[in-house]
C-alpha cells in the first residue's frame, strides 16, 4: 500500500507542476499567427547541430516534411522525444523525413543552448537534423507556440504546403494509452494520396520561451 500510495503521490505531484509550467509560460508568452491550413511555406535556412546550414529546398525531391519545434528542457518535448526519433525512423525511408528546430531563447534556458542541442543530439541519437532557429523568425512564420508542436507540409511539385498543424497524438503521457496518432494518420494519408482527415489540433507542451522585443 506504501510504495502505490508514493507512486500515486510523485504523478500527482509530477502533473501538478507541468500544469503550472504550461500556465505560467502561457500567460507571459505571445501567440504568432502563422501559416494556415493549406498555406505555402517560405523557404529557410538554419545551422545543424553539425554545423552544416539545412534549408527546407533541400528536400524538393522529397514527398513531404515533418517540421516539430522542440527543446531540450521542456518536460513534454522530452516524453515526445522518442515519438519524435520513431517519425523520422519510420517514414524517412518513405521520402518524408522529420526536421527539428529549436527557437527557445537560451539566454532564458542554458539547456536549449547550441551547445546542449549538439550534445542531446549525439546522445540520444538523432536521425534527423535538429536546428537552431537563433532569431526565432521561424517560429513566428510558422506560427509555433509550443514544444513539440508540428507542422505536416506536403510537396507539392516543389512548394511546401501545410497539410497538419498540432500535437503529435493524444496521449502525452503514456505512449501505450494513445488512440489517436494525428501526425501519423497525417502522414500516412499524404503518402496514400488521400487527404488529411484531421488538420489541425491544440499543441500540448511548453510555451515557446520568446525573447524580449
Amino acid at each position: 500500500m506504501k510504495k502505490k500510495f508514493w507512486i500515486s503521490f510523485i504523478i500527482t505531484l509530477t502533473l501538478g507542476i507541468l500544469v503550472s509550467l504550461v500556465l505560467r509560460q502561457e500567460r507571459a508568452q505571445a501567440s504568432p499567427t502563422g501559416y494556415p491550413i493549406g498555406g505555402t511555406v517560405a523557404d529557410f535556412k538554419l545551422k545543424n547541430v553539425d554545423g552544416n546550414v539545412v534549408a527546407l529546398s533541400n528536400y524538393k525531391d522529397k514527398k513531404g516534411v515533418i517540421v516539430v519545434f522542440t527543446c531540450n528542457h521542456c518536460p513534454f518535448a522530452k516524453a515526445y522525444e522518442e515519438r519524435i526519433m520513431g517519425l523520422d525512423k519510420k517514414y524517412a525511408s518513405q521520402g518524408f523525413p522529420l526536421v527539428a528546430i529549436n527557437s527557445n531563447d537560451a539566454g532564458d534556458y542554458e539547456e536549449d543552448s547550441f551547445d546542449n542541442m549538439k550534445k542531446r543530439s549525439q546522445e540520444k541519437g538523432y536521425t534527423f537534423p535538429y536546428l537552431q532557429d537563433d532569431t526565432q523568425a521561424i517560429a513566428k512564420a510558422f506560427g509555433a507556440t509550443r514544444t513539440p508542436h508540428v507542422f505536416v507540409l506536403r510537396n507539392d511539385g516543389g512548394k511546401f504546403t501545410v497539410q497538419y498543424i498540432g500535437t503529435i497524438d493524444d496521449n502525452y503521457q503514456d505512449p501505450s494509452g494513445v488512440t489517436k496518432r494525428y501526425v501519423e494518420d497525417a502522414v500516412s494519408n499524404i503518402l496514400s494520396g488521400k487527404p488529411v482527415v484531421a488538420t489541425q489540433t491544440k499543441a500540448v507542451g511548453c510555451a515557446i520561451g520568446w525573447k524580449d522585443a
